[in-house]
């Protein structure tokens, strides 16, 4: 325990720190080796462009990614988690350390000096689409259909994860999908100059382009394993791309790629003991997309373990908690196996009491072994894309198009893996319109939580989530979708180096 304590001493340095010297968009990102570097023999020889890709799917995991020395900087889910305290549904129930505490009551974003999240979701972002290009063009560019099928495949994922990173910085620096507005900066080839902001639909032209492209290009190309992308992982990302433009033919496009997911078979809805098991291994069935976490990776503190799992060596486990919103908890059935994910643990026998503050999800997401502060390094797996996602997202989709009875089809697929009794279930059968639209949205929060699908949640469905009493700020408000402090601010930094940009996004 000595040890523990000495090393969160630490730890407790401040949040907003000085970036490193390097420029916003790294030309040539850590851990990326261009074909150029190898010669002839990378563009024939496939095991090379995989590991080049390999580097990129590594960068979303590498603490301090962001270019900062702060402990929330740790790649693709440490966005996860700030988007799921932004959308309220997540919250922010303990002050230890002070970490997250003015990301959660809107100060971090409001202030565009403030690196986290505002320039380390920028840089973040950036260097995986740089990454992204240089293997685009490395073999032969963004219009070239390369002639080898595992060529074809590599490719196809780095015009996915291109994409993938313009979808979410859309969503963090835009407050709704306005095709007028210019939002971001749009680099295709490496080594750009900088450039000024592109609207947000050319941002979306070219995220839709890159995602067709990729599903074609990996018509049959077979992943070496969940850590890579593949066909139905890119039409998942569409699928949320169309879902978020908020328009009817865009709706139809969405769900129609979330089923073509869900009829392929590839993957099997987790049930009750999978979604109470731990959520620890990239084999899990129901897991589209995810990350096979290993003690080469290095990880500890500066995880999203680090910070979400009591029994990793984390900041969940000395008092600065996140747990789901009081509010939302209360609402779910006492039947419901979700309910029995939040509460708190009981250190001395590894036990749990379900629905006891500070509600916590250490039933959801948990080391096996739950020994308080045990993982360590960490070796659990993360998870970016689950297959329920496009049963709830087909359903969504179908019920704001008034189509309630595949809506509801797709609704009780998911509910009848969370309930033992489809008694507690059949309610869903009187839901149409509105009130369907509003149950979808419900099972949805309670199913992802503190899995970064809250907040896109929130943006395309223009929500108002009113806080529960649990959180530590602003506990009782209504905050809405639009309200400037829910986005990110493009960092001051980025103003300054950029002589394109000339001003803010908020």
């Amino acid at each position: 325990m000595k040890k523990i304590i000495y090393i969160f001493s630490i730890a407790i340095s401040s949040i907003i720190v000085t970036s490193c010297s390097e420029d916003y968009l790294d030309l040539r990102p850590t851990s990326y080796i261009t074909n150029e570097d190898l010669g002839e023999t990378a563009l024939i020889d496939p095991s090379i462009v995989e590991g080049n890709l390999r580097g990129i799917y590594n960068q979303m995991v590498t603490a301090y990614i962001g270019g900062t020395e702060s402990q929330e900087d740790f790649g693709h889910k440490s966005f996860d988690l700030m988007s799921d305290l932004l959308s309220s549904d997540l919250a922010q129930v303990g002050a230890s350390y002070n970490r997250f505490v003015g990301l959660a009551n809107y100060i971090w974003t409001a202030d565009n000096t403030i690196n986290i999240p505002n320039y380390t979701a920028w840089r973040f972002y950036y260097r995986i689409i740089n990454s992204a290009n240089l293997i685009i063009a490395s073999n032969g560019g963004n219009d070239v259909i390369p002639e080898s099928d595992a060529i074809k495949g590599v490719v196809g994922q780095a015009k996915a994860v291109r994409a993938f990173a313009y979808f979410y910085l859309s969503q963090y620096y835009a407050i709704k999908y306005d095709a007028g507005a210019e939002i971001l900066p749009l680099y295709i080839n490496p080594g750009e100059p900088g450039k000024p902001k592109s609207t947000m639909g050319d941002v979306y032209n070219q995220i839709i382009a890159d995602l067709n492209s990729a599903i074609s290009l990996m018509d049959g190309y077979a992943r070496p394993n969940k850590a890579s992308i593949n066909q139905n992982v890119a039409k998942g990302i569409l699928a949320y791309v169309y879902a978020s433009m908020g328009q009817s033919d865009k709706n139809v496009l969405a769900k129609q790629l979330a089923d073509e997911v869900i009829n392929s078979g590839e993957f099997t809805m987790m049930d009750a003991a999978e979604v109470t098991g731990g959520f620890t291994t990239l084999g899990t069935s129901g897991w589209m997309w995810g990350f096979d976490i290993t003690t080469a990776n290095d990880l500890g503190l500066v995880s999203w373990h680090g910070f979400m799992d009591y029994y990793s060596y984390s900041y969940q486990a000395v008092g600065n908690y996140r747990g789901i919103d009081k509010g939302l908890y209360d609402r779910i059935n006492a039947n419901d196996i979700r309910k029995q994910q939040f509460g708190k643990p009981i250190d001395a026998t590894g036990g749990f009491t379900v629905g006891a503050s500070p509600l916590i999800p250490a039933r959801k997401f948990y080391n096996l072994n739950k020994v308080k502060f045990g993982q360590l390094p960490i070796t659990d797996d993360y998870v970016y894309m689950r297959v329920t996602e496009m049963y709830l997202l087909s359903a969504e989709m179908s019920a704001v198009e008034g189509e309630d009875i595949p809506a509801r089809t797709r609704l009780k697929e998911v509910l009848v893996k969370r309930f033992d009794n489809p008694a507690d279930y059949a309610y869903v059968d009187g839901l149409s319109g509105q009130a369907l639209v509003d149950e979808i949205v419900f099972q949805t929060k309670i199913e992802f939580i503190a899995e970064g699908k809250s907040y896109l949640l929130m943006k395309r469905r223009k929500l108002s989530n009113t806080r529960g009493s649990n959180h530590l700020n602003r506990a009782g408000e209504t905050i809405a979708y639009d309200n400037p402090m829910v986005t990110f601010s493009i960092h001051q930094r980025e103003i300054t180096d950029n002589p394109n940009i000339t001003e803010g996004n908020k």
